[in-house]
């Protein structure tokens, strides 16, 4: 209830907060290429179930079948110039706020992953079905732990010690290890 609580009043000040800068990116966005301002994607929540995540789209349009499949790669031509400036300072995040408000997302769990990536991973990684017990996050103890510099197995083994060791103080810390990194 606190942490939700939490969610609830940190997501409706950060849409407020964020609110101008949404606006530049939506315009930037929408004049750097054609297509919708916001991407949304069916990644896996809580409980294994379905929800569409928000971001601000970096890419060009791309065929949904295959995007579904696509990890973005270092350098990956999809992705615009405005793309690779908002990825760079994690403002694509920003509407995940709206997730958070929703109950889809917290602002700190385990960040979510497509169904079609589920499905591999949780075959060839022991316990990765863990990060489902709570639900994902907008930042996790990962992305403050190297983020991209980690391995898929070094991330997933740092989402089940968050998901086994979740408490208001670990929130807080990562909630402010995110802040200074970003």
């Amino acid at each position: 209830l606190i942490k939700r609580l939490i969610d609830i009043i940190g997501s409706i000040i950060a849409l407020i907060l964020f609110s101008p800068i949404m606006l530049i990116v939506a315009i930037l966005v929408k004049k750097s290429s054609p297509g919708p301002i916001i991407f949304a994607q069916e990644r896996i929540g809580l409980g294994n179930k379905p929800f569409k995540m928000y971001k601000f789209r970096s890419m060009g349009v791309q065929d949904p079948k295959k995007e579904a499949k696509e990890w973005t790669t270092k350098n990956d031509v999809r992705v615009t110039p405005v793309g690779r400036v908002i990825r760079k300072t994690s403002l694509d995040e920003l509407p995940q706020f709206w997730n958070v408000l929703k109950g889809d997302m917290s602002i700190v769990g385990p960040r979510p992953h497509m169904l079609h990536h589920t499905e591999i991973y949780s075959e060839l990684i022991d316990k990765y079905m863990v990060r489902h017990f709570c639900k994902p996050g907008i930042t996790g103890w990962a992305q403050v732990n190297g983020r991209n510099n980690l391995s898929w197995t070094k991330k997933f083994e740092l989402d089940v010690w968050y998901v086994d060791h979740c408490s208001f103080s670990l929130d807080m810390q990562i909630a402010f290890a995110t802040i200074r990194k970003v």
